[in-house]
């Protein structure tokens, strides 16, 4: 595939032809990023939820899904299955609004920021 761009050491427009191995080698270092934080997080959660998250699995949002076998190599690494949620790139932001809708929910969320300690 060739993948036009701006050249950072000459600032002049250059194409180049990536491949697949060109991609996974770039994708590399944040991926290992992304698992770390979620073992970072599995390893601070209550017992009684990673049972839950262990039963009924992980769910992928955002453009992250988008990333092909992404799921499956999380899967693979923790164990615990991954879904890709329906309309994963907008399901965040839909899911924002609603709550911003909610004026009980906003209460809800004020008075649980001044509980938590940083």
């Amino acid at each position: 595939m060739d993948v036009r761009g701006r050249d950072l050491a000459s600032g002049l427009p250059v194409t180049l032809t990536v491949n697949s191995d060109d991609i996974l080698d770039a994708l590399y270092e944040p991926s290992e990023r992304v698992l770390e934080a979620i073992f970072n997080v599995l390893e601070k959660t209550p017992p009684e939820l990673s049972s839950d998250i262990a039963d009924r699995g992980i769910y992928m949002t955002g453009g992250g899904c988008l990333v092909y076998g992404f799921d499956k190599l999380i899967t693979e690494r923790t164990g615990i299955p991954v879904m890709i949620a329906h309309d994963s790139v907008s399901c965040v932001a839909i899911g924002t609004g609603k709550a911003l809708e909610d004026d009980n929910m906003l209460v809800k969320l004020a008075a649980q920021q001044r509980r938590v300690k940083y």
